[in-house]
This record gives structure tokens, C-alpha cells and sequence, in this order.
């Protein structure tokens, strides 16, 4: 009993005083830096210093009361619902995706966008420079050109 504290395995002993575990809780709870941690993070920076009996339903009773923290904290929970199974394609290129990336600057053979073209089931991608100013049947062109030539048609 140095220094007028009672001590237990190094921690100061808090007597059965609600008003004083709740300021000791409060204190470890509204930390600045911490955003309200739960229960199981509060419960172990306490545990580091002090010690008292059925701590850990003080620590849980205060965390379900603090206001700030179940505003703060969002809910864990999934949504329900069946699992969708992911259909698996059974021929190459069956789906495919394909997008533009337009407004760079124009480089040696005037080509100013990129059409990006993705098998979806394992994420092959082809990036092919075009012009901005190609219609559809240029577009077709050249998706023949680099991507049925090497894939088949999907």
C-alpha cells in the first residue's frame, strides 16, 4: 500500500463506488483519439490500471449507454438474403465488357481515347488505342482486328 493506493497484480484496487467508475470509465471511453471504442477495447485499457470486481459488466453496461458511441458506430450485421451463385460461362468470351477512356492528348497516329475490353470471368483485358471521332463500324473494325483475331468470336 505505497503512495495511499491499494494495489492488486499491479493494478490500483477501485473501491465499490459507482460515481468513481464512472468517471475512470468515461475517461477511457471518450478518449479524443480513440472515437468511442467498443467494450472489448475499453475493457482492456482499463484493465492495464485498475481492477475492481464484475468490471466487465460495468465496462459492457456503460459502452450500451453511451449515446455517442452507438451513434457513431454503425451495425455489423449482413444482409440477409440467399447467396446468389455466380454463374460459371461454359465458352470462352461469352460476356464481355467494354468501355472508352477519351480526352488524352493526341499522339503520333492522331488516337485521342482507349477502349478497354474485359473478359469478365477472369479479368483479361484489352486496351486499344482509337480516335474519338471513330463511328461504330470503325469501332467494329478494330474490335475484330485485336480482339477476334486472338480470342474468337464471343
Amino acid at each position: 500500500m505505497e503512495d495511499g493506493l491499494v494495489r492488486f497484480r499491479d493494478m490500483i484496487y477501485v473501491p465499490d463506488s459507482s460515481e468513481l467508475k464512472k468517471v475512470i470509465l468515461r475517461l477511457f471511453h471518450t478518449k479524443s483519439y480513440s472515437n468511442h471504442p467498443g467494450y472489448q477495447k475499453t475493457l482492456i485499457e482499463v484493465k492495464k490500471f485498475y481492477y475492481w470486481l464484475n468490471m466487465k459488466k460495468d465496462v459492457v453496461e456503460f459502452v450500451a449507454r453511451c449515446f455517442s458511441f452507438r451513434r457513431v458506430k454503425g451495425e455489423c450485421k449482413h444482409p440477409g438474403g440467399l447467396l446468389q451463385p455466380i454463374v460459371i460461362l461454359e465458352w470462352k468470351w461469352d460476356v464481355i465488357s467494354m468501355e472508352f477512356i477519351t480526352g488524352f492528348s493526341r499522339i503520333v497516329r492522331q488516337h485521342d481515347s482507349i477502349m478497354v475490353v474485359v473478359y469478365r470471368l477472369t479479368k483479361v483485358s484489352h486496351f486499344i488505342p482509337v480516335k474519338s471521332a471513330f463511328s461504330t463500324s470503325d469501332v467494329a473494325q478494330v474490335f475484330i482486328k485485336d480482339v477476334v483475331r486472338l480470342h474468337d468470336v464471343p
